[in-house]
């Protein structure tokens, strides 16, 4: 039985039917198509389909949809402005060479804004950790983490 849910995405209210046992991850590619958020293990351990609820990463791959009632949901594609001018952290991430075969970057992104937001100027070591939960199948954490503690220079 479908139950209605009403949240904030990416700015926007959504209200919606959704069966219970719908992922966050099912819902934002499924039923809304926005399919920056990836699926990559669908375990919760790589980080690909992390998005932020209520500020705070979560991976949505696990996460159930009915869950997200009430609150504020931001996708990747939820970080450009209405002119569609990008975040620094995303413009950081191609200058320093961040994103590679592009799979993980998504949940890069919105990992590093989650952990900027909270801790708008962290030591490497603290960028690390916050990104700890996303995996990079290119190896390209050094840049990650230099694109990181770039934007975190411009924010």
């Amino acid at each position: 039985m479908k139950q209605t849910i009403t949240f904030h995405l990416n700015g926007e209210l959504v209200e919606l039917e959704i069966e219970p046992q719908l992922t966050l991850l099912q819902l934002l590619r499924d039923k809304l198509e926005l399919t920056g958020t990836k699926e990559g293990c669908g375990m919760g351990e790589c980080g690909a389909c992390t998005v932020l609820l209520d500020g705070k990463s979560v991976n949505s791959c696990i996460f159930p949809a009915m869950e997200v009632d009430g609150k504020s949901v931001v996708t990747i594609e939820g970080l450009t402005d209405a002119q569609g001018k990008l975040h620094p952290i995303q413009k950081a991430f191609i200058e320093y060479g961040a994103i590679q075969c592009g799979f993980c970057t998504p949940g890069m992104v919105l990992s590093a804004k989650a952990l900027l937001d909270e801790n708008p100027k962290p030591t490497e070591a603290e960028i690390r950790t916050g990104i700890a939960g996303n995996l990079c199948r290119c190896t390209g954490y050094l840049q990650i983490v230099q694109a990181i503690k770039a934007a975190s220079g411009q924010l």
